[in-house]
Order: structure tokens, then sequence, then C-alpha cells
């Protein structure tokens, strides 16, 4: 059978078992149902092993207020060099890929002129991948969640408030504590819940502020949270068509059957599949 689904097409024999999300379905009663798939080429690079603490905190805090995930990469532009640096640090100390600082210009409406700034960029799927997972699937700043993860413990947390204050906020110098921009109102809302702190968003079309005392800690409402800290790399695709396939004029060719001991499973394509019984 060629089972055609919203990626791409494969072929099976009809009582192959195909993974969906209600359990095993033979290869030739699979239209209209949803499978378990990994983009094939993702399958061979590198995993991260990532380490928890101030430093993943800082990544993702830093990365959340400045920072740009592409396809293959992830990146922050800025005019502080320390800033840079910090986020250079932590990303290498939790996640062991090695960052590094470069000299860069940009343009400035403000200046109206090319600015001088510093650029850390990673290049790694895996990286991009598990940021936009972390931040709901989209990473765009006005439509990224807040990450989740980084309530796995305080100092996790504290790290995340370090890295989102160095990028879209700044320390008071009157009072003890943060204040934090955003225009992303669900963001900061999220974040307001999480420290127990009053939240009024803006509604004039400008950037609302959160404050974050430094005596959030006292009032007892931090709550560690279990999140997966590694990428989930499989997702659901639909099979939109199965259809008989035979040899006819065409090149012949071979089906193979074989079977796997002691684990059954297997991927066709990156589709999950196993024996059948």
């Amino acid at each position: 059978m060629d089972v055609v689904t919203d990626h791409l097409t494969f072929t099976v024999a009809p009582d192959q078992l195909l993974g969906t999300p209600d359990g095993w379905v033979h290869a030739r009663d699979a239209a209209g149902a949803v499978l378990a798939w990994t983009p094939p080429r993702k399958l061979c690079r590198e995993r991260l092993t990532i380490k928890l603490g101030y430093e993943f905190g800082y990544m993702i805090g830093a990365g959340c207020s400045d920072g740009t995930v592409g396809k293959n990469y992830v990146s922050l532009v800025v005019n502080d060099e320390k800033f840079a640096e910090r986020y250079a640090t932590c990303l290498t100390a939790a996640t062991g890929l090695a960052a590094r600082l470069e000299a860069v210009s940009r343009p400035s409406g403000y200046l109206r002129k090319e600015a001088p700034g510093f650029r850390v960029r990673v290049v790694s799927s895996y990286l991009a991948d598990l940021m936009r997972q972390y931040t709901g699937g989209d990473a765009h700043h006005m439509r990224q969640r807040f990450p989740r993860v980084v309530l796995r413990d305080l100092e996790t947390f504290e790290g995340f408030l370090e890295g989102y204050t160095d990028g879209d906020g700044f320390r008071s110098k009157t009072w003890r504590g943060r204040l934090l921009v955003s225009a992303n109102v669900p963001f900061l809302a999220d974040l307001a819940e999480v420290i127990g702190a009053r939240f009024t968003p803006r509604t004039n079309g400008t950037a609302s502020h959160l404050v974050v005392a430094d005596s959030w800690l006292s009032r007892g409402v931090f709550r560690p949270e279990r999140h997966p800290l590694q990428l989930s790399e499989s997702t659901w695709v639909e099979v939109r068509e199965v259809r008989p396939r035979t040899a006819g004029s065409a090149k012949p060719f071979t089906l193979y059957s074989f079977r796997l001991d002691p684990h059954p499973g297997f991927l066709v394509n990156g589709h999950l599949a196993r024996q059948p019984w």
C-alpha cells in the first residue's frame, strides 16, 4: 500500500501496523488517521544534554527578551557587550555548545545610521526547536508564551529573571526590584501570576510594565513545576490517502518483511511502526 501523509508517501504491506493516538492500525485502514512522525532528516542530528540551573534560566530569559530563533540557529544581537558575553557564557554552560562574541553593526532608526553591536549566534536546529518548544511552539516575541520550564527550581527562575531584565527591563535605582517591559501581555500576565504580583496591561497601544520587587519570594507563591528539558521530537501527521500499489509495467520492486528483537517498534520514513502481530 502507498500511504500518503501531509509530508510524504511511503510504501508498506497492507497489514503493517502504524502508530496512532488511539493505538496501532493496519496500513490498509489508515486513511484519515493521524500517525506519529518525526522528520527523518532530524534523526541524525546531535542531541544536546541540557544542564538545569541559573545559566539555563538566564539563556531562556535573554532569548525571550532579545533573542532570535531561526530554523536552525539561535542568536542574540545587542548593544551591550557585557550582556552578550553573559548570554554566551550561560548558553555554553547550559547546552555545551561553543558560543562566541562577534562585533557587528546594525541600522538604528533613532540615530539614522549604522550602530555598533555584538552578536552571539549558534547553529543548532535542536536548540532552535527546543526554544520553540519551551515558548509554546512559536518563538516570535509577540506570540511566545511564558516558558514554564524555568519553574523547575528557584535557581533557574532567578536566572530567567536576570536574563529577561538584561534584555527587556532594568533594575530600579530608587527601590529594590526590577521593571520588565513587553508588549506581549499574556506573557507578562503569566509571569505576574507566578510571582504573585498585580499586573495591569496598557490599553493605549504601548508596551506594558511589570514590577518585580526583590521581596516577591517572601509572598510564598513560588511553586516548582516539572516540565521536560529534552526535546519532544515526534509530532502528528494526517494520512490523506491509502492506495494499492502494483508493479504493473513499472520497475519491479521487492517488499521485505523482518522481525526485530527485543523491541518490535521501528520507523518508516520517520513514521512509527511495529511488526504485525
